[in-house]
């Protein structure tokens, strides 16, 4: 705050400017930088804990072998046994990632790269191309019966509806996630310029319960897609 106005760099993120500086030069797309920090950063996690594996496990590795065994557990109690064992470490990843990404509006000096529309849609035009190759290599032609309903006469009304239906999902899928949280970074920084210190701390604790159930909905519907793509049009 100088002279009675916000920092230039929240006046920056508060009207979605898309660059930072760094070093004195000018970064464009801070979307893409802080999305590649947040890889490089859950990579060398990995590594490191690939390299300190241990039979007994303690600290890092005990809370990631807790987290993947709860979403595998999960998977498997709604996909089925065979098929969720297959498809936890895609959607493991995508969970950790995408929350990953959402934490780093809580970092200061960070945003989150998901707080950015062309981060959301390109994640889900990711999931929309996947399910649907999913089940294209699943059913081959009988893939199209998804769309068509259970017999030929519906045909005319089910297929614009169902062609319409899955359309929306990436829509809904990348506002949702970039809505709730460019909203909660709006609210932090405004919270932040009002009252530095006693604005902005009661608040995290909220912030990221949100931002957690955010990365669940994501990954939720992401699986409940590929569920569905895999059931065939009966279901």
């Amino acid at each position: 705050m100088a002279g009675g106005l916000p920092h230039p760099v929240l006046i920056s993120t508060f009207l979605g400017m898309d660059e930072i500086t760094i070093g004195g030069r000018v970064v464009e797309f801070k979307h893409v930088f802080y999305s590649w920090v947040c890889m490089a950063a859950l990579f060398s996690v990995a590594w490191i804990l690939r390299r300190r594996l241990t039979m007994v496990p303690g600290g890092l590795q005990n809370f990631f072998e807790a987290l993947i065994d709860a979403i595998e557990k999960f998977v498997c109690a709604t996909m089925g046994e065979a098929t969720g064992k297959n498809y936890t470490p895609l959607l493991a990843g995508m969970f950790i990632y995408i929350f990953s990404m959402n934490l780093m509006g809580l970092i200061p000096g960070f945003d989150a790269p998901t707080a950015n529309l062309n981060t959301t849609v390109c994640m889900a035009l990711f999931v929309f191309a996947l399910y649907n190759a999913i089940g294209l290599i699943h059913w081959k032609t009988h893939y199209i019966h998804q769309f068509t309903g259970p017999s030929k006469a519906l045909i005319p009304l089910m297929l614009p509806l169902e062609l319409v239906s899955h359309l929306a999902r990436p829509l809904s899928l990348s506002l949702r996630l970039f809505g709730n949280i460019r909203g909660e970074e709006i609210v932090m920084i405004l919270f932040f310029v009002m009252a530095p210190l006693l604005g902005t701390l009661p608040i995290y604790v909220l912030f990221l319960l949100g931002k957690t159930m955010q990365a669940f909905v994501f990954f939720m519907l992401t699986m409940l897609y590929i569920k569905s793509a895999l059931e065939g049009p009966e279901h």
